[in-house]
């Protein structure tokens, strides 16, 4: 394989990792997977309803130091949520570079 061949491969699978979107399940607005047949832990089941209680609340009535602890609670939660989720996610960029190389040293 001559240099020029080798280069021009190597930049279009940098742009391809570059550009290429993440693929991931599908998530709902609290970030956990919505795939069936996946329950999560009760734990995590009870953050996410009260998730959804924080959402659905009147927030007109709360005065501003309120909302701000709110505001917490949510980052809080959702920072649990995030250090508890397990996966391995791969950007299509990524998958074609782990091919072209196992095809090069194979």
């Amino acid at each position: 394989m001559n240099v020029k061949k080798f280069v021009r491969i190597t930049a279009v699978a940098a742009l391809i990792t570059i550009t290429a979107p993440a693929i991931s399940s599908p998530l709902d607005a609290t970030g956990l997977t919505t795939e069936p047949g996946k329950e999560a832990p009760a734990a995590a089941q009870s953050m996410i309803q009260r998730l959804h209680e924080i959402k659905d609340m009147d927030k007109t009535n709360l005065t501003q130091t309120e909302k701000k602890e709110l505001r917490k609670e949510v980052k809080n939660i959702k920072k649990e949520l995030k250090a508890n989720s397990r996966g391995i996610y791969l950007s299509v960029g990524a998958i074609i570079i782990i091919v072209l190389l196992l095809i090069l040293l194979l």
